[in-house]
C-alpha cells in the first residue's frame, strides 16, 4: 500500500534541525565569551628563533604580539607580565615568547631591529633590554622617543651588550629578516591590536583580563 509523506512534516523536521544547530552554536559562542577566550585557531604561533622565557618543554606556550611604541603593551608588561612569570613560567608550566609588531612605523621598526640584534648578540640579556626600552616609553603613539640615542642609552646600561656592534647592526638592517618574519606572523594570525595574547592556539579576547589568560592556561594544562 502506497503512503504519501506530508511536505509540511518534512519542513517541520528540517526547521527543528536548523534550530538545534543554531542553539548549539550560540552555546559554544557564549561559553567562549564567559571564559574570556577568543577564537581557537588551527595552530599556534611558532616560537623557533623568537625570544623566550621558561622551559622549552613546558606544556603550554603563551605568545605576546607587542609593539615597543604601544602604551598598552607597556601597561600590560608592567601589570600582568610579572604575574604571568611568577604563576606559570617560573613554575615550568608555560614558555613565554614575544613577537614584534610594527604598527607605529619607523620607530617600531627601529626598536624591533635593535631588540633582534641584542637577542642575536646575547640572548641572556635580551629581556633586560626589552624592559629597558619599554621603561623609556614616553607620551602616546605620536610622541617621538624611540631613537638610536635611546637604544644606545638603554644598551649602555646593560652588561653584555656591544653597543658599537648594536649600532652597526641597526643602521645596516642586519636583523631585518627576523623583523620581517615577525611581520609575516602578524599577518598570518590576523593580529589587529597590541598587545595580542595567545595561549597555545587560543587568542585571548581581552589581554587585560588576567583571569581569562589563567583560565585558558589551566584548560590547556588539563588537556595535556
Amino acid at each position: 500500500m502506497k503512503t504519501n509523506k506530508s511536505p509540511l512534516k518534512t519542513i517541520v523536521i528540517i526547521t527543528l534541525a536548523v534550530v538545534v544547530l543554531i542553539v548549539a552554536l550560540v552555546m559554544i559562542v557564549n561559553s567562549n565569551s564567559e571564559t574570556g577566550e577568543g577564537d581557537s585557531l588551527v595552530k599556534q604561533p611558532p616560537t623557533e628563533g623568537q625570544p623566550t622565557l621558561g622551559d622549552s618543554d613546558a606544556p603550554v606556550t603563551v605568545v605576546e604580539f607587542g609593539d615597543f611604541k604601544c602604551p598598552s603593551c607597556k601597561l600590560w608588561g608592567d601589570n600582568f607580565f610579572p604575574q604571568l612569570i611568577e604563576d606559570y613560567v617560573d613554575t615550568g608550566k608555560v614558555q613565554f615568547a614575544y613577537i614584534n609588531v610594527l604598527f607605529h612605523g619607523e620607530e617600531s621598526k627601529l626598536g624591533s631591529l635593535a631588540a633582534e640584534s641584542v637577542y642575536k648578540q646575547n640572548p641572556e640579556v635580551y629581556w633586560d633590554f626589552h624592559k629597558g626600552i619599554y621603561d623609556k616609553q614616553a607620551g602616546g603613539h605620536d610622541t617621538e622617543w624611540l631613537t638610536m640615542e635611546t637604544i644606545l642609552e638603554v644598551a649602555d646600561g646593560i652588561s653584555g651588550i656591544d653597543t658599537e656592534q648594536l649600532e652597526s647592526d641597526v643602521k645596516n638592517n642586519t636583523e631585518i629578516d627576523e623583523v620581517n618574519k615577525d611581520t609575516e606572523l602578524v599577518t598570518e594570525f590576523n593580529v589587529e591590536l597590541t598587545p595580542t595574547i595567545m595561549v597555545n592556539n587560543i587568542m585571548i579576547e581581552d589581554p587585560f583580563d588576567y583571569d581569562a589568560i589563567a583560565n585558558a592556561i589551566e584548560s590547556e594544562l588539563e588537556g595535556n
